[in-house]
């Protein structure tokens, strides 16, 4: 079977290898579609942490079942299926605490172990959701979306709030969305103008703010000057982040979805004087996923994805992909072709 290689930074290569043996406790899987994210992006450009070479990429997969054993889910040959790329311990704190999303041993597909792309995986019974009626285009951008939904969930987001969230990526437009659909009012924050009117045009986020043309001032006044209760950064950029309780109403919630390298400042009395809530949002659990099943009919999957090739054309296009100016929000790569 066919399946693509980082052998090293810069590096692809399509190479041939038997298929896998399905084990106990495992399912036998066809890859359909694998959503291209920045963990794929850094991973490719050298710059991604706990990771080693040669790796198979790929954790946004849209998969069918070819060989299953009996499970609680009740998944069988040939259901669709989600797969949550997080394989936890089941033993930690974190896990004994329904936290899996950060077991202190958790090993991510396409990261610390190989992912999907190829034409062919297996993986454990216990990290797939059936998806029959979803498309492939939605199977590819659940897990995403559930990202976006953790860091809603954690901010506990209300109808009728104001939530201001930080960097228009695939992530932050899978929050943005997910945050109206929690019955906020999103206001929309980038210095990217082409990336802001996305948000505004294709998601249809309430507000969008330039972060470089007076963001407090433009914020008070869409808030009436409460400013908002939740603030989300999607940006991951120290800068964004540092600017973050800025934005924020007094009593407001803080949470970090992307990773800043190294140390972050604040004033501690501005904080202090806001009761600031800091929190940070990594991975999604299952409850997560399920969400976003439940509501993506509500999700413009079409908007959202805005390139897709077969896998024969990924080691050509790839290096565009890299490059904010040619457009790319979410790109797929079709497997089964």
């Amino acid at each position: 079977m066919k399946y693509i290689v980082c052998e090293k930074p810069g590096e692809f290569q399509l190479k041939d290898k038997d298929a896998p043996i399905r084990k106990e406790n495992e399912a036998l899987l066809q890859i359909n579609k694998v959503g291209i994210c920045g963990t794929d992006l850094h991973a490719y450009g050298g710059n991604q942490a706990f990771f080693s070479y040669p790796r198979i990429l790929g954790h946004e997969l849209a998969s069918e079942v070819l060989e299953i054993g009996e499970n609680e889910q009740g998944i069988k040959v040939g259901d669709k299926v989600v797969v949550m790329p997080y394989v936890s311990c089941g033993k930690c704190i974190a896990c004994r605490h329904g936290k899996t999303n950060c077991c202190t041993n958790i090993q991510v597909l396409g990261v610390h172990t190989d992912g999907g792309m190829q034409e062919q995986i297996t993986v454990p019974t216990n990290i797939l959701l059936k998806a029959n009626n979803l498309t492939d285009n939605q199977m590819a951008i659940v897990e995403p979306l559930a990202i976006g939904a953790h860091s809603v969930r954690r901010a506990d987001v209300k109808p009728g709030e104001f939530v201001a969230v930080v960097g228009c990526g695939p992530i932050g437009i899978g929050i943005m969305k997910l945050a109206q659909i929690a019955g906020a009012k999103v206001i929309a924050i980038d210095m990217n103008e082409e990336r802001l009117a996305f948000a505004k045009n294709e998601i249809g986020v309430d507000y969008t703010v330039n972060a470089g043309n007076n963001p407090v001032e433009t914020i008070s006044e869409i808030t009436n000057g409460d400013m908002c209760t939740v603030v989300i950064d999607a940006s991951g950029h120290k800068g964004a982040i540092e600017a973050g309780p800025d934005y924020m109403s007094h009593g407001g919630r803080f949470v970090l979805v992307g990773l800043s390298k190294g140390e972050l400042t604040y004033s501690h009395p501005a904080v202090h004087a806001k009761e600031l809530t800091l929190m940070c949002s990594r991975n999604a659990t299952t409850e997560d996923f399920e969400h976003v099943i439940s509501v993506i009919d509500q999700f413009p999957t079409e908007n959202y994805i805005t390139h897709n090739i077969p896998y024969t054309d990924l080691i050509a296009n790839f290096d565009s992909w890299c490059d904010p100016k040619t457009g790319v929000m979410k790109a797929t790569v079709d497997f089964k072709i």
